[in-house]
């Protein structure tokens, strides 16, 4: 156990928080898959249970493989993943997979092991990388707008294009984390004002086309209006459904909760496992239980600022912010979801929530903010001296372009 430890590297708060929350995440999923065993299966709860391990053991292989990649080698990866994010998300608007009955085709089915995946959680993570690497570029430098919109904004622009028609949610927590980035990053208010208009410009004549071409994107435009109407209105409904019984299942669990695995909402709250999955914490964990939660994403949080304050790159500092925090703003969008400060969005509980492809995504992220934490275990000689020394192809792809 002792060489494991010593075989992992970077901030060890942040490898222990990952680890709480995965461990943690057995209790409330198993409870909750036994009405999907129930309505699908053959009544054995124990295929959720391997299927959850099995998609953490996969998401921690990749938080360890990543985080052994010295973090400058993403600049140059952002941009040789860049086109391959694009096929991914062409092929998935062509032919993308339904998953539990959604209107939305978000999924694609890898051949040969039939595994579905979702292609706009990697995209985001390239996304964020690739404007990370541009933002430490032109710290230095006075810019134009017209100098930043082919290769900043096109890809931006472009990767939202394809994602929002299926998933509206996803579109708008991207372009508000990029949009905390590059403000971050120093990019001028003036510029970034434009950026925020066109964007919202550009989302109103989605909608109204939407409208207009009913037979386009079946059903999309009117899902969203549904969710925000039934949030803004008090009326009950029949869309309220998800939201009264996740209400029900928080007002039941009191201070302490009913216990692991005494949940009465998750045989009738769809979705228990995933998008609800913090309301079934809520009920039999109580109030303590959901606090302690919150708790350790917002010491994920404090991590996340003490790593890039402590890097010693503008490349570094902009990564772990880009990839770092949409997981916990994911997260607290999710828990405002389920107590009705927020409409309903379909986003899942980071490492909490089953489901592969948000587990491998956020583990992703993990592994490159702990690439980015290892890099200071060398002393600031030894790093000049490493980047000096190392030719890294990938580096020199990246500035090339």
């Amino acid at each position: 156990m002792r060489g494991i430890f010593k075989k992992i590297q970077g901030d060890k708060a942040i490898w222990a928080i990952a680890g709480v929350l995965a461990v943690f995440s057995f209790l409330p999923v198993y409870s909750a898959s036994s009405n999907l065993a129930y309505l699908y299966g053959d009544g054995s709860t124990l295929p959720y249970f391997f299927k959850h391990l099995a998609h953490l053991l996969l998401g921690f292989a990749i938080l360890y493989g990543i985080h052994k990649i010295p973090y400058h080698y993403f600049r140059g990866l952002s941009i040789l993943f860049l086109p391959f994010v694009l096929l991914l998300l062409i092929v998935t608007m062509a032919q993308g997979t339904t998953i539990d009955g959604a209107n939305a085709s978000r999924w694609i089915r890898v051949p040969l092991v039939g595994v579905t995946f979702q292609t706009s959680t990697f995209a985001a993570v390239i996304l964020m990388t690739y404007v990370a690497r541009y933002l430490s570029r032109i710290k230095d430098k006075t810019v134009t707008f017209k100098e930043t919109l082919l290769p900043l904004w096109t890809p931006v622009f472009i990767i939202l294009a394809l994602i929002l028609p299926a998933n509206f949610s996803t579109t708008a927590i991207i372009f508000a984390m990029i949009t905390v980035l590059v403000f971050v990053g120093g990019y001028p208010l003036k510029y970034l004002g434009i950026i925020l208009g066109t964007g919202l410009v550009a989302l109103t004549l989605f909608v109204l086309t939407a409208k207009a071409f009913p037979g386009v994107f079946p059903n999309r435009v009117d899902t969203w209006m549904s969710r925000i109407d039934n949030f803004v209105d008090d009326t009950d409904t029949e869309g309220d459904y998800q939201i009264e019984k996740a209400k029900i299942a928080i007002a039941s669990g009191g201070l302490t909760g009913l216990g692991p695995g005494k949940s009465v909402q998750k045989n009738f709250l769809p979705q228990s496992s995933s998008d609800f999955i913090y309301a079934i914490i809520v009920e039999e964990f109580g109030v303590i239980g959901a606090l302690t939660l919150m708790f350790l994403y917002m010491l994920l949080l404090f991590r996340l600022v003490v790593v890039a304050h402590k890097s010693e790159s503008m490349f570094g500092k902009l990564l772990v912010i880009g990839v770092g925090l949409p997981i916990v703003f994911q997260a607290f969008i999710n828990m405002a979801v389920a107590v009705e400060l927020f409409p309903v969005t379909g986003q899942t509980l980071p490492l909490i929530s089953s489901g592969g492809t948000s587990i491998w995504m956020t583990c992703l992220a993990l592994g490159m903010v702990l690439s980015v934490s290892a890099k200071r275990g060398l002393s600031k000689t030894d790093e000049e001296t490493k980047s000096t020394n190392e030719e890294n192809p990938l580096d020199i792809l990246s500035e090339a372009i």
